[in-house]
């Protein structure tokens, strides 16, 4: 995929995929990582890229111990890496996985970044700055294609400029269709959606709201959440029912499958699910359940 256009990254990544957040870094990942590959998912994302101490290498052991799957960073934060290391690395992986490696950039959260011990400033100038030094690093046969964590019109804008599309996340349908109607009908858009396979409405919004808590208290979303309607009585207290069925797909598995088909006809090429279970672990069980519905979908 070294060079490829968003439409060939759309190609090798598939309709739908799974996004998974820690457990992929667990001695276990390989083996869940054939697991997704056997039940027809087109492409792993591996999120908790916030440091780089030895999660390439983790990267590698997905990519190693799979044959079809793309693994894509979802994504790594440009505040933890120097561009020449990080091509360095994404061409390393890329080699290494006979051409299956998405690298996914994000400019993070501020708590997050100030963890690093770095300033949070000019968000988007640093990562406009980190381009400029990693994309030359990474024209030479066999890189790498980059995505985008992108929520804002500037880095929607720049993900289909600079990269071969975006990966926005925590995001409704109704983002995906701006997003689309932004970038035009070439860039990779690949949205995240977490997903819930409970039909009971108190626990599923509870799983969900659970889930939330972490992201409803980060600038960049409560920001976003409101350039699409969203009140601030709407992101208080966990969540208002709304934001929380506009964020999260809950229900049984069609109602779940139709939401993505919503995603993809409002204009993703790809979407990740997230699969939440109660116990704020991943929902291995629910990903082979929906797999029949979601990896045939090739509409």
């Amino acid at each position: 995929m070294g060079g490829a256009t968003g439409r060939e990254v759309a190609d090798a990544l598939g309709r739908v995929g799974v996004w998974l957040f820690g457990r992929a870094m667990g001695e276990e990942a390989p083996a869940f990582a054939r697991r997704i590959e056997g039940l027809g998912y087109g492409a792993l994302w591996v999120g908790g890229g916030n440091t780089n101490d030895g999660a390439f290498e983790r990267l590698g052991g997905l990519l190693g111990g799979t044959d079809r799957l793309v693994v894509a960073t979802g994504i790594t934060s440009i505040w933890a890496w120097q561009p020449a290391a990080l091509a360095t690395r994404s061409a390393e992986l890329a080699a290494a996985g006979g051409d299956r490696f998405v690298l996914g950039l994000g400019v993070s959260h501020a708590p997050l970044v100030e963890h690093l011990g770095r300033r949070y400033e000019r968000p988007f100038q640093t990562m406009v700055d980190f381009l400029d030094a990693l994309v030359p690093a990474l024209s030479g046969p066999g890189a790498p294609p980059v995505v985008l964590a992108a929520l804002g019109d500037r880095m929607l804008a720049l993900s289909a400029e600079r990269a071969a599309g975006a990966h926005p996340y925590f995001t409704p349908v109704s983002h995906t269709a701006h997003a689309r109607a932004l970038l035009g009908a070439e860039p990779l858009l690949a949205p995240e959606l977490a997903v819930v396979l409970d039909e009971d409405p108190v626990t599923a919004r509870a799983t969900a709201r659970a889930y939330m808590a972490r992201y409803l208290g980060h600038p960049n979303y409560a920001r976003n959440l409101a350039r699409l309607g969203f009140r601030d009585a709407d992101l208080a207290s966990g969540g208002s029912d709304r934001l929380v069925d506009d964020i999260v797909a809950w229900g049984a598995p069609e109602r779940i499958a139709a939401r993505v088909r919503e995603h993809l006809d409002a204009g993703a090429d790809h979407v990740c699910i997230q699969p939440l279970a109660a116990s704020g672990d991943t929902d291995e069980e629910a990903l082979a359940t929906l797999a029949p519905l979601l990896v045939g979908d090739r509409r």
